[in-house]
């Protein structure tokens, strides 16, 4: 009988081949999402001193008083707004986009381009 993987470990595997291929730099740090059944996370790291610049989630008091769900499009879609915003405030414009192994769909795609639009590059 042949054995699947979780969907977990496929998704572990591959954000690391992701993170092989590119990481973040003080220049360009690296705008890295996950998503959980309930709520998402997103930071935006500087891997070369290992530091957290900026991040949001849907846990955030402010954020989460906009929202009715945590956890649909329209949420990550705030999400990517709120996290530009406070990326922009810090001077951050470009950064690297790291789906975390996730499909690039979705709740995943909706925040990056509602990124995109409120000002980030990548």
């Amino acid at each position: 009988m042949v054995s699947k993987e979780s969907r977990q470990e496929v998704r572990a595997k591959k954000h690391m081949k992701i993170r092989n291929r590119f990481s973040g730099t003080a220049e360009r740090p690296r705008l890295a999402v996950f998503r959980s059944n309930n709520h998402m996370y997103a930071q935006v790291i500087d891997d070369t001193v290992g530091n957290t610049l900026v991040s949001a989630s849907t846990l955030d008091k402010d954020v989460k008083a906009e929202l009715t769900k945590t956890n649909d499009v329209e949420a990550a879609a705030y999400l990517g707004k709120v996290i530009a915003k406070k990326a922009l405030d810090k001077g951050i414009t470009t950064v690297v986009f790291d789906r975390g192994g996730f499909i690039y769909q979705g709740k995943i795609a909706a925040l990056a381009e509602a990124a995109r639009e409120a000002g980030l590059e990548f």
